[in-house]
């Protein structure tokens, strides 16, 4: 609506009567203000509105219009009492909230967990979701397990160790990993990790109360040995572990160690949590089944997601288990929130099971590829030395180990400067890490920018370099 000249006058008034008024000062009622400038009671509620959203004025219920006081000279709150109250914060939340913030203006992207806006199915998951939003039975309470439908899908992808029986439908594979951390333990237990490990469950485990012991890993994942060693030394029940394009080396585990791995656990009478989130982020060759797919006595606690590889507002994932661990999972997931909401569960399944997703796939490997490979040259021109070793055959990161001496959150922060986010390598340790090292994604930006990104992250090692 427009209100034209009258609601300016007024305005233009106020301001004056402002400009020359104490703060607290009280204005002109709405009725002396319609009398002198010959408008209607809603043109000058209306000037009144858009002082009041500029910070010039405040009305007071029942009381009139008053001159407001300058921001810096109104009285904060004293919230000084929650710190008492609250006690000591869970570690963990700073770093993800980092690894999730969106980049500044101008800055390429080097760092986050998605697929660029440009990679994700927008169309078809859009048109998904308006078929399942047109049927009446999505928007009714369903089984608090989550649709039958849906998790026969998620069983099938797991292999043939888990029926649809086994499955819980969860609202992303965040909220997967804390209902089975919390399903599984007990505050002071110790759950075993690969060294490094995804950030998120270092942060579930923590805020879980678990005490968190790294195991060793290489390029080709978690050793066999020294997990064996660890269950020995602390007792632990559970290991969680992503055994395919492990975030954030992106190193899957051997053919040849897949067998000591479930042995190890099979011996200590111990859970293995199996984050498959990159299973849809395959770029070379075929990915070895899921560890569940092996499992007849029901170690394996399965992890399944499709935000990674779809949208991050796809938060769909399931998490599947067999026997009293399968319904200790279903009652965690029912205290949380009862159950996912339906239309995203009915839009998830029309997605997953029409032509639409494999051609997503197919597209996406394709993508993914060109992009990692742009990464790749960027650095063999610019950053030789950070070409890792091994190129991961999926997933979305290059893990790149910075020379001796680097401080990776410097660099990071000197990268940020530059105009280019990578995310540091500290984080995603549960202990000292034994070198420097920067995650760096190669979904979060096309493959033209590739260059310029690493152009200006070697400027920003180089100053750091030089510095130290």
């Amino acid at each position: 609506m427009s209100y034209g000249n009258a609601a300016e006058r007024v305005i233009q008034d106020l301001r004056g009567l402002v400009a020359a008024a104490d703060p607290g000062t009280r204005l002109p009622s709405v009725r002396e203000l319609t009398a002198r400038h010959q408008a209607s009671p809603v043109t000058v509620a209306e000037a009144i509105r858009q002082l009041v959203a500029q910070g010039l004025v405040e009305t007071r219920s029942g009381r009139g219009t008053f001159v407001a006081a300058p921001p810096d000279e109104r009285r904060a709150p004293d919230l000084s009492w929650q710190t008492v109250a609250l006690g000591p914060g869970r570690p963990g939340g700073e770093e993800m909230q980092a690894m999730l913030a969106l980049p500044p203006a101008g800055a390429i992207p080097l760092s986050g967990g998605y697929l660029d806006a440009d990679l994700q199915p927008a169309a078809a998951l859009g048109a998904a979701l308006t078929r399942a939003a047109r049927q009446p039975a999505s928007w009714q309470r369903g089984p608090v397990e989550g649709r039958a439908d849906l998790r026969a899908w998620f069983a099938r992808e797991a292999g043939t160790g888990l029926r649809a029986d086994d499955m819980v439908i969860c609202p992303g594979g965040q909220a997967a990993l804390s209902t089975a951390l919390r399903a599984l333990t007990a505050p002071g237990d110790t759950v075993l990790v690969e060294s490094p490990t995804y950030l998120g469950a270092l942060a579930a485990a923590r805020a879980a109360g678990l005490r968190v012991v790294p195991v060793p890993a290489d390029a080709d994942g978690v050793r066999p040995d020294l997990l064996a060693a660890a269950f020995a030394r602390t007792g632990a029940r559970l290991f969680y572990c992503q055994p395919l394009y492990a975030n954030p080396t992106g190193a899957t585990l051997a053919a040849h160690r897949r067998a000591a791995v479930g042995d190890a656990v099979r011996e200590a009478g111990a859970f293995l949590i199996e984050d498959d989130y990159g299973r849809d982020l395959t770029v070379d060759a075929a990915a070895p089944p899921p560890l569940a797919a092996d499992d007849p006595d029901g170690h394996v606690i399965y992890l399944r997601s499709l935000t990674k590889s779809a949208a991050p507002g796809l938060r769909v994932a399931a998490i599947g288990a067999r026997g009293p661990a399968g319904a200790r999972l279903r009652s965690a997931r029912l205290l949380d929130d009862f159950f996912v909401a339906g239309p995203l569960q009915q839009a998830a399944l029309e997605f997953v099971t029409a032509p639409a997703w494999t051609r997503h796939r197919r597209g996406l490997r394709t993508a993914l590829r060109a992009r990692r490979e742009a990464l790749l040259a960027a650095l063999r021109r610019h950053l030789p030395g950070l070409v890792p070793p091994a190129v991961p055959r999926g997933g979305l990161h290059l893990w790149v180990r910075l020379p001796d001496g680097a401080d990776d959150v410097a660099v990071a922060a000197a990268a940020a400067a530059e105009g280019v986010v990578v995310f540091p390598g500290r984080p995603w340790y549960a202990a000292e890490p034994p070198a420097p090292h920067l995650r760096l994604t190669c979904a979060a930006a096309p493959p033209d920018l590739m260059d310029e990104a690493v152009r200006r992250l070697a400027r920003a090692l180089r100053r750091e370099t030089a510095r130290s």
